[in-house]
């Protein structure tokens, strides 16, 4: 009877730890997906702004027409996108986009001087260090996933109930070297 109740002991042990870790995975996930929606938020914000920068810019500089045409279609682009990957690369295209407009602005000392220009410039840097700080928030939740989901024992219980590593929400080189330009 003893040996019985060993074994069943053992089971209980390795039930309750597979329950453990089952909803350490669970916690994870749903912080990344939490993380993902603070994200989200920032780039609808960022996405908002846009036009209105653009429609201001564009009083100043109306010759520039391909430039505006250009951030046009990145934040099309990145309000569609539908996968990690292709947010980030659409999101790298609306960056450089972006610079573009900054670029055109330094050669219009009035539009530099306009109070909503300099008031779309202030939410546009508040918003991109929101998305800076969200994304190294969602960032560390994946990682911390993906460790466990590699590790040893947890990989087991992650490929018993088919838990994926999620990808990391990354900036291209060149964007992550060259920040946009928002002050003037």
């Amino acid at each position: 009877m003893s040996s019985l109740m060993i074994i069943l002991l053992i089971v209980a042990v390795l039930v309750l730890w597979v329950i453990f870790v089952y909803n350490s995975f669970i916690r994870l996930i749903n912080r990344a997906k939490e993380a993902w929606a603070d994200i989200d938020v920032q780039l609808k914000r960022r996405y908002d702004l846009i036009p209105n920068l653009v429609n201001t810019v564009k009083g100043y500089a109306i010759h520039e027409a391909s430039a505006f045409e250009n951030v046009t279609k990145a934040r099309a682009a990145a309000v569609s996108a539908g996968s990690l990957a292709e947010k980030s690369q659409a999101e790298n295209m609306l960056t450089g986009a972006l610079k573009s407009i900054f670029a055109i602005a330094e050669a219009y000392p009035d539009l530099k001087a306009n109070q909503n220009f300099a008031k779309l410039q202030d939410e546009l840097a508040d918003t991109e260090n929101k998305i800076q700080a969200a994304r190294r928030f969602y960032n560390r939740n994946v990682r911390d996933l993906n460790t466990k989901v590699d590790t040893f024992p947890s990989n087991i219980i992650a490929s018993l109930f088919k838990i994926v590593k999620m990808d990391y929400f990354q900036l291209s080189e060149e964007a992550a070297r060259e920040a946009v330009k928002v002050n003037f």
